[in-house]
């Protein structure tokens, strides 16, 4: 059986990450005709069927899946051979960017950054995908993942502090008002804690107690949430504290709309991690992100 083109190959992804022949054929300057040629030259070669094909979507077949996963190995191969000869530079980014993040710190902190990495790499397209999962980074084909507070076990990743933020507690007027302010540690226990909650993570707030030792507070929880900007908003509904990020609230507080609690107790910081795959050479594409990334959190922090 006669080798895959490497050209074939390209289409395939673009294709599938695309997720139709014409607007994957047109991020290489391909007609949707020549895109679905290639897709069955491919499939032809392999004597399998890679995409089902409906008239309103395309999806990978199991074949298709574990083909799709060797191919972006394939792809990022030929990226770091040619960025191993490209000069001191590193080469010029091109090709598809993918990353994932939360959805409050990518709305926030990076899409405002895009606008100049659009700018100053035009052959590069981005896709992003709002989630805090990160098992699948690698299995999904993401360049690379930012999480908050979150590091990965994972050897074949690397792990990269980019910025710390400020954790705060903090709650609405008008709550305070209802419920009184907490003057120390002690009364929380009285008040509606707003916890971080998912399968597998619960949050916990660590605050300096008047010894200096830290302590680990629970709090009592009627209401617990899997998002950071959905436990902002119940807070700014005065539905109980919450322990956020400064990042987050900075805009809160900064209109009255959340008031901060407790500063002299609150010593803890978060830290904004990236996560992209071990390999000797980054892609062009994604060390130049990375150091927009670098470059603009710094700019942000408080």
């Amino acid at each position: 059986m006669a080798n895959a083109s490497l050209d074939d190959i390209a289409v395939f992804v673009a294709v599938v990450d695309a997720g139709s022949f014409a607007t994957g054929g047109q991020r290489l300057g391909l007609s949707r005709s020549a895109a679905g040629k290639a897709i069955a030259r491919l499939e032809s070669r392999l004597g399998t069927r890679l995409l089902h094909r409906t008239t309103r979507a395309l999806s990978l077949t199991i074949e298709g899946e574990t083909f799709c996963a060797h191919c972006r190995a394939i792809l990022a191969a030929v990226d770091t051979a040619e960025a191993s000869v490209a000069g001191p530079d590193g080469g010029v980014p091109r090709g598809v960017l993918r990353v994932t993040m939360p959805d409050a710190f990518g709305r926030l902190v990076v899409l405002p950054l895009l606008e100049r990495y659009l700018a100053a790499w035009p052959d590069v397209q981005v896709e992003l995908s709002f989630t805090d999962r990160v098992d699948d980074l690698l299995e999904e084909g993401f360049d690379l993942a930012i999480r908050i507070g979150v590091t990965h076990g994972d050897s074949s990743l690397i792990s990269r502090v980019i910025a710390r933020y400020p954790i705060m507690l903090c709650a609405a007027p008008a709550y305070l008002a209802h419920r009184g302010e907490p003057r120390d540690i002690a009364d929380l226990h009285g008040h509606d804690c707003l916890l971080f909650s998912s399968r597998q993570h619960r949050q916990g707030w660590h605050l300096s107690a008047a010894d200096g030792s830290t302590v680990r507070i629970t709090g009592r929880s009627r209401l617990r949430l899997d998002s950071g900007d959905a436990i902002r908003r119940a807070a700014i509904a005065g539905l109980g504290i919450a322990y956020l990020p400064h990042f987050l609230i900075a805009d809160d507080l900064a209109s009255g709309r959340l008031q901060p609690l407790l500063a002299q107790r609150v010593a803890a910081q978060v830290d904004i991690v990236v996560l992209y795959p071990d390999r000797h050479l980054l892609e062009a594409r994604v060390r130049r992100f990375i150091d927009l990334l670098v470059e603009g959190v710094a700019a942000a922090g408080p």
